[in-house]
């Protein structure tokens, strides 16, 4: 994406450690709106159990996420776009608008680029496969530019644009189909490698993967990244619009995602899902006022970060807003604002799973899903889990558990294995783990101010010192209780 790094990365800051919570598409966005890790705002996965968009949701957390408080500082607020994969399809229907906002062009359900049916201020507005009329990222770029223009100029604006690229179903438009016609995933890292010392699902592929795997994930890649082309011209448009208006000065612009992805890493097809790093990791560029060009800043920033930082820049007092995220304003425009780093976050998700056998992969059984191609499945009912992600000058380290049968623990060395090739639990001294453990209830339990606060202290992590024994005995009394608290339907 040339346009989008020159225009907006090489015109303010581009953030490297830029992370998910929780990397899937609901319970991300969910963060995003809300400013607050998924325990709080309780959406734990993409269905309307796991509370994507159901009407505890709706009474809930969503009734103050941002837009609402933007609103109330009399901005002019547009959506356009994806919201939530449950969004209209149940709960409220196509004739509920979200608190805050003033034109809202939502699709009903998830992505789609032809034959989608929008709610448009709360009416139903059905769409076919017309490129000119329908492709749904060229759309929702028109009726964009459509709203700078018919604005009022006396209010302050904002505009939350979801496009579906780079989502399934991968259609890209016309004019960019033929394009990177040579180009397959990238063959580093842990790229078909096995999984042999992590949790089970990463332990079920097939490694090598088959020849059906690698030519569908490189497919995947391509169209990805194609589809991606239109989003380029997207932010080319916006840009040029706000320049053209007189306004590119005095606007903000952030470009990120909801999650990240795997393409054959560890001999997983595609998705998200993974508590690794090729999951949770996002990209996440902005330009704005007070923004010196050609910035790359190291500091770790959370999805949960975006809200308080645009309420920040709207002069909301962060001190009456009910947010578990920081604003990195500082960071970025230190000329603005003071502010601290965070030393560690949580990364947390709860496992999806069929109640009954997929048809198409009958040997697997219950409790599995997202199982293709070639019957390797991405996600569990177990695949649940919660981990204390700790980067800053003396650590770069993840340690997490499993709410599952054998109660699995990982935990990685990012400095020495950046790939995350090697689980560590069995090397690592139990006053170590403890701590961890420690930390990790803590930011479970966190709420608020007392999120990005939450260090335990710890010494010489990588020096196995004694027995693991105590340790164990008191992880596996957490993880019981942790299963009662949660009554987790169990599956491997």
């Amino acid at each position: 994406m040339k346009k989008t790094k020159a225009l907006i990365g090489d015109a303010g800051a581009t953030f490297v450690n830029a992370f998910t919570v929780t990397p899937l598409c609901c319970p991300s966005r969910s963060s995003i709106l809300t400013g607050q890790y998924p325990h709080n705002h309780e959406v734990r996965n993409n269905s309307l159990s796991g509370n994507c968009s159901s009407l505890q949701w709706q009474k809930g957390p969503e009734s103050t996420a941002f837009p609402f408080y933007l609103s109330k500082q009399k901005y002019q607020t547009f959506f356009a776009g994806k919201y939530l994969n449950q969004y209209g399809k149940k709960d409220g229907d196509v004739g509920y608008v979200p608190p805050g906002w003033d034109q809202w062009h939502a699709l009903v359900g998830n992505s789609q680029y032809y034959n989608y049916t929008l709610s448009v201020n709360g009416k139903e507005e059905k769409h076919g496969d017309s490129y000119e009329k329908d492709y749904f990222t060229d759309l929702i770029t028109n009726r964009s530019l459509h709203f700078l223009d018919d604005r009022s100029p006396q209010h302050p604006f904002f505009l939350m644009l979801s496009p579906p690229a780079p989502h399934s179903p991968w259609t890209a438009a016309p004019q960019y189909q033929k394009e990177f016609g040579d180009v397959k995933a990238p063959r580093d890292g842990s790229f078909d490698k096995p999984g042999k010392d992590k949790h089970w699902l990463l332990r079920q592929p097939v490694n090598p993967m088959p020849d059906s795997s690698l030519t569908f994930l490189d497919s995947a890649y391509r169209k990805r990244w194609q589809t991606l082309l239109s989003v380029d011209d997207m932010v080319e448009l916006l840009v040029k619009k706000l320049e053209s208006i007189k306004e590119l000065d005095n606007t903000y612009i952030f470009y990120t995602s909801d999650n990240g992805y795997h393409t054959g890493q560890f001999s997983l097809p595609i998705d998200k899902r993974q508590l690794y790093e090729f999951d949770i990791r996002v990209p996440l560029m902005v330009r704005g006022p007070g923004i010196k060009p050609n910035q790359t800043l190291q500091a770790p920033v959370l999805n949960i970060d975006l809200a308080p930082t645009i309420l920040d820049i709207s002069g909301v007092n962060l001190s009456s807003v009910n947010v578990d995220g920081q604003s990195f304003l500082s960071q970025m425009a230190p000329s603005l604002r003071n502010g601290t780093v965070r030393p560690v976050f949580l990364v947390e998700y709860t496992g999806e799973g069929h109640p009954t056998t997929d048809p198409a992969c009958p040997k697997l059984g219950p409790g599995l899903s997202q199982c293709f191609p070639d019957c390797v499945c991405e996600d569990a009912f177990n695949n649940t889990y919660a981990c204390v992600r700790t980067l800053n000058k003396d650590h770069d380290l993840q340690y997490c558990e499993f709410a599952d049968s054998e109660s699995f623990v990982e935990v990685y060395n990012l400095v020495s294995d950046p790939h995350q090739l090697e689980n560590v639990w069995k090397k690592m001294d139990p006053t170590f783990l403890q701590a961890m453990n420690q930390q990790l209830i803590k930011l479970q339990s966190c709420q608020g101010d007392s999120c990005p606060c939450i260090y335990v202290q710890y010494i010489a992590p990588f020096v196995q010192t004694c027995s693991l024994k105590c340790y164990t005995e008191h992880h596996h009394k957490m993880k019981r209780q942790m299963r009662k608290k949660q009554d987790l339907k169990l599956q491997q």
